[in-house]
């Protein structure tokens, strides 16, 4: 059951973390910090359970399922949906507008930026960089020239991969470490490269033991 916290303006956590329903926040934990921007609403929603280290900041309007737990220097901006079982680690920022599902993990210094949507049992890598801006510059609003990427359903991105603004990662597709992707990747492949290009199929991968490697994946 989801907690409505009605936080206009910035309101500290406890001086040491507190357990319960609510959750442990470390000293210097901020929920709540008033957005600059216009949002038409600074209500906060903190599902129970949630875990926040030192240095997270979470600003108000959003609405955030339960048990998030986040790493030290966190920012979680306004007017984002996140589902519950989201796991943000260290040095993270997930910009406003954004659409986030269940048991989501986003490891260390990632930037997710504004519309951006990712799906339910995602898992990213350390170190990725997304980009938005269509047209960097231009006269469009953001609303018209922005768009993050679509991560799909169970798709897992490698360490230190960057993509382009719009782009769509499709269901149980795996992006290799380093990847630079600038086109969209289909359901259930293996993509690496700068460009990222087509390498083979999941359900094709295999560990040292001969056992596939994502039995999970629903093609097999």
């Amino acid at each position: 059951m989801s907690t409505l916290l009605d936080l206009p303006r910035s309101a500290a956590a406890p001086a040491a973390p507190t357990a319960g329903a609510d959750g442990a926040w470390d000293p210097n934990v901020i929920v709540g910090y008033p957005p600059e921007r216009r949002v038409a609403s600074t209500e906060l929603v903190l599902g129970a359970g949630s875990r926040l280290r030192a240095g997270t900041i979470v600003y108000a309007g959003s609405r955030i399922g339960a048990g998030l737990q986040t790493g030290h220097n966190v920012v979680i901006r306004e007017e984002n949906v996140i589902g519950d079982g989201v796991s943000v680690w260290s040095n993270t920022v997930i910009d406003y507008g954004c659409v986030i599902g269940d048991r989501v993990k986003i490891h260390s210094n990632v930037y997710v930026p504004q519309f951006s949507t990712i799906e339910d049992d995602v898992f990213i890598a350390p170190g990725c960089t997304f980009a938005n801006d269509m047209h960097p510059g231009c006269a469009c609003s953001e609303y018209e020239n922005m768009r993050g990427p679509t991560i799909r359903r169970g798709a897992r991105i490698g360490v230190n991969v960057t993509m382009t603004p719009g782009v769509e990662i499709g269901a149980y597709a795996l992006v290799g470490s380093g990847s630079v992707v600038t086109r969209d990747v289909p359901p259930g492949a293996v993509v690496a490269g700068s460009p990222a290009r087509v390498m083979k199929q999941t359900n094709e991968l295999r560990c040292f033991d001969g056992a596939a490697a994502y039995p999970g994946d629903p093609r097999e």
